[in-house]
């Protein structure tokens, strides 16, 4: 019988699988030696809470090329916390592997790690506020949207408690909703947005929270305003097993979603057409930056699947529950168990779903440096 060769399994790995971790301190450190080694210029954004550890917590950001580029391409990891290790993964190895020598002529590169850190530490979805990064962006002295839909399966989206019995009731309940209404009704009671729930799922806030602001300040800092700016920010959870989506952050009418188009090919979806992994969402980042960037801007999100809608479900409903008690006891058997599902549902720890991930990360990068330079 033949034995199997080790070696071979490592010829076939990339070996930028290894970028990725599962522990907030790890990550940042990774990211902060990659981005000095690359030569970056680097500015952080403290955070003024810390981590389940008590570790110090920051937003950091590394501008790489000349600081009065035209073109600038911006990679945004952890807008949704836990999401931030598979975003994490790909930012790094690109300033290993391309950096500086990697951008086209009149091109810069700001690479924006953990823009919610408090999320990335905990390994939560949301902010320290409870929100939602990603329906946060709304203007708050217009009023926020309504969602009754969301209202009438709060309490089966996250469930009173975790017995098994509890859970399989909450299920039936949102079958029974997708039953009456269909499932797009469903989808958007469920994750379009809401604000009514503050300890629910996709809660918007009712203020800008320490996330949002920082991307302010950053968009400021680094004066992005009035140029050519590509931003694609990392998502995991939604879609098929490490199948990567790109997601239209601009209306179908709009200059921008036409360059969308244009650079990524029929891999680009719009929430607004129809046929998107996700419905129409409130308060996405794509409105605060274009409020702010202007014109040139052009925005997608990256969103990588992971696991099943009921996994993510059940991790997701976990989580709330676990912080509605208060702050978790971080070495506690419960908060220990509830966390790796959120971890396994958000970064798979298989190789290869990483080395698609990376593989498709290169790929949409490229995409973007080629759309810049023509824009």
């Amino acid at each position: 019988m033949i034995q199997p060769d080790p070696a071979i399994g490592d010829a076939f790995t990339d070996l930028a699988v290894g970028e990725f971790c599962t522990d907030y301190a790890t990550a940042r450190e990774r990211f902060v030696a990659a981005a000095t080694a690359a030569g970056a210029k680097l500015r952080s954004y403290a955070h003024p809470l810390a981590g389940p550890r008590g570790e110090i917590l920051s937003c950091d950001t590394a501008w790489v090329g000349p600081p009065d580029a035209p073109r600038v391409l911006v990679l945004i990891s952890g807008s949704h916390g836990v999401e931030g290790f598979a975003g994490a993964g790909p930012q790094i190895d690109w300033l290993k592997r391309a950096g500086a020598h990697g951008l086209p002529d009149g091109c810069a590169c700001l690479l924006v790690h953990g823009i919610n850190p408090h999320g990335f530490a905990w390994w939560r979805r949301t902010t320290e506020e409870g929100v939602d990064l990603n329906r946060n962006f709304v203007d708050f002295a217009a009023g926020v949207p309504a969602n009754p839909g969301y209202g009438e399966l709060a309490d089966a989206f996250v469930t009173p408690d975790l017995e098994e019995a509890t859970l399989v009731a909450a299920e039936d309940r949102m079958a029974a909703y997708r039953e009456r209404h269909g499932e797009a009704a469903y989808l958007t009671a469920r994750g379009s947005g809401q604000y009514t729930h503050p300890g629910g799922l996709f809660y918007g806030g009712l203020a800008p929270s320490w996330a949002r602001a920082t991307s302010e300040r950053i968009i400021a800092d680094w004066t992005l305003a009035g140029r050519a700016v590509a931003v694609v920010d990392f998502h995991t959870g939604l879609g098929p097993y490490a199948y990567g989506e790109l997601i239209a952050g601009a209306d179908p009418h709009e200059p921008a979603a036409a360059r969308l188009r244009a650079w990524y090919g029929p891999t680009l979806t719009e929430p607004l057409r129809g046929g998107s992994i996700i419905v129409p969402q409130y308060g996405m980042a794509h409105l605060g930056w274009g409020r702010l960037v202007g014109p040139g801007l052009t925005f997608a999100y990256l969103e990588f699947g992971t696991r099943s809608p009921k996994v993510m479900q059940r991790a997701l409903c976990a989580d709330h529950w676990l912080h509605a008690q208060g702050t978790p006891d971080w070495d506690a058997p419960l908060t220990r168990g509830i966390k790796a599902q959120m971890m396994d549902a958000y970064l798979p720890a298989r190789d290869d779903w990483k080395e698609m991930v990376i593989a498709r990360c290169r790929q949409v990068v490229r995409q973007a440096l080629v759309g810049l330079c023509g824009q």
